[in-house]
């Protein structure tokens, strides 16, 4: 009898027998509410019946078409349809499965096009597991420990994190870019640097969001060193943030943009765009693959993108989240041990912290054990473990909201009187 490999620890005891919405069923038909969605996949809820009935409709047509071999059209379809939400200037598209894959894809596109071999990433971000996607990842050591040697070319910069330096927003700006200028001073050469890559919000690394300063800043150095600014949109994008893309709140343009999760309400797909000026420097053969572009996933993405226009998503995001920031703060504001709270849309963190303010996994564990057990469904993330996210499908109410909240509220006061 074969197992499940005995290092795929579950965040919840939860096995789960249907989806509805922002609801899970148990095989006892138990009611969860699920503030994960799959690590922020299923942006239009589970099984939402549009995007059932087009994936129904096309697995009945055609299941697989390779499209380096043949075209189909779900496949031109999305494409099209993508020109209506992605940055102007990125009018060329190539799909993937994974956000690992996207993310090897832009590296290998950014290197190509500039010819330079270091990329710049920045502390606590997450780009994947694939070996040249953990060596641009810095959220923990266990993405990319125990496997070395690593790819090399990866120089890491700082990330504006100001609750982890224990200064304003400003000063933590400043110092990042002060240091991102030291680094290409001292360790990758303007002229041998291909790209920044950069989350708007850390994922994995702690939900902190970036900042117009920081972004700016960014943009007017790759402009000034001719590097390119590549956006990790895998967890932002798709109206998670309550804009379209996370890079929007900060107006800045990137160079290449990274997208998967929510891009198929739980299907496989993952894309990177970019002009098509820029996508025709990568080298002939060294786009492709067997499953990218699945005929399935890409009509779920068409569905995708008309629910999230018609039910007016993005703005329920921006507005529902703002009233799960709010109940977070008031939850928080009664409790030593959470110290920030912090996330853009429904993108939120609690980050736990010890009375001498260190960080606190136990009591973070704890909150997230007990909110499963009473019924909400979360995840943990940061460097430390630390942080309780919450990521709920952009389908959630407010009053959907309110039930999480409370729900919460109970599950703090569990863990932090322990």
């Amino acid at each position: 009898m074969a197992n499940l490999s005995p290092l795929l620890k579950q965040a919840t005891p939860v096995v789960v027998a249907r989806g509805e919405g922002v609801y899970l069923y148990d095989q006892d038909d138990r009611r969860y509410l699920d503030f994960t969605a799959g690590i922020g996949v299923t942006s239009t809820g589970h099984c939402h019946p549009r995007v059932v009935a087009a994936a129904q409709e096309q697995v009945a047509t055609l299941i697989h078409g390779q499209y380096t071999t043949v075209m189909h059209r779900p496949l031109l379809t999305l494409t099209e349809r993508l020109g209506e939400v992605l940055p102007e200037r990125l009018d060329s598209v190539f799909f993937s499965n994974s956000g690992s894959e996207a993310v090897e894809a832009a590296l290998r596109l950014a290197r190509h096009a500039t010819a330079r071999p270091n990329i710049v990433v920045f502390h606590g971000s997450f780009h994947g597991r694939t070996i040249g996607a953990a060596s641009m990842t810095t959220s923990g050591t266990k993405f990319r420990a125990g496997f070395s040697p690593i790819m090399g070319g990866v120089a890491v910069s700082p990330f504006p994190t100001a609750y982890r330096y224990g200064w304003d927003e400003q000063t933590a700006t400043e110092f990042a870019l002060r240091e991102l200028d030291y680094l290409l001073a001292t360790v990758t050469a303007p002229a041998e640097t291909a790209a920044f890559l950069v989350e708007p919000v850390l994922g994995e690394g702690g939900y902190v969001p970036a900042n117009t300063a920081f972004m700016e800043g960014l943009r007017e150095r790759a402009d000034r060193h001719g590097i390119l600014l590549v956006v990790d949109e895998v967890q932002t994008g798709w109206g998670r943030t309550g804009r379209f893309w996370g890079h929007d709140h900060f107006g800045v343009q990137p160079d290449i943009l990274i997208t998967a999760k929510g891009l198929a309400s739980g299907f496989p797909l993952s894309a990177i765009a970019a002009p098509a000026d820029l996508m025709a420097k990568a080298w002939p053969g060294s786009q492709g693959g067997t499953y990218g572009g699945n005929a399935v996933a890409c009509a779920a993405a068409i569905a995708t993108l008309d629910v999230i226009r018609d039910e007016g998503l993005v703005d329920n995001a921006r507005v529902v989240g703002a009233a799960l920031s709010a109940g977070l703060e008031k939850v928080a504001a009664n409790t030593a041990g959470i110290g920030d709270v912090r996330g853009l849309g429904l993108m939120l963190g609690n980050e736990f912290i010890t009375a001498d303010g260190q960080p606190d996994p136990t009591t973070a564990q704890r909150a997230q054990q007990k909110a499963a057990e009473l019924g909400l469904l979360l995840l943990t993330c940061g460097p430390f473990g630390n942080v309780v996210r919450m990521i709920p499908a952009l389908v959630v109410t407010k009053e959907q909201v309110e039930d999480a909240l409370a729900i919460w509220a109970a599950a703090v006061d569990f863990a932090t009187s322990a």
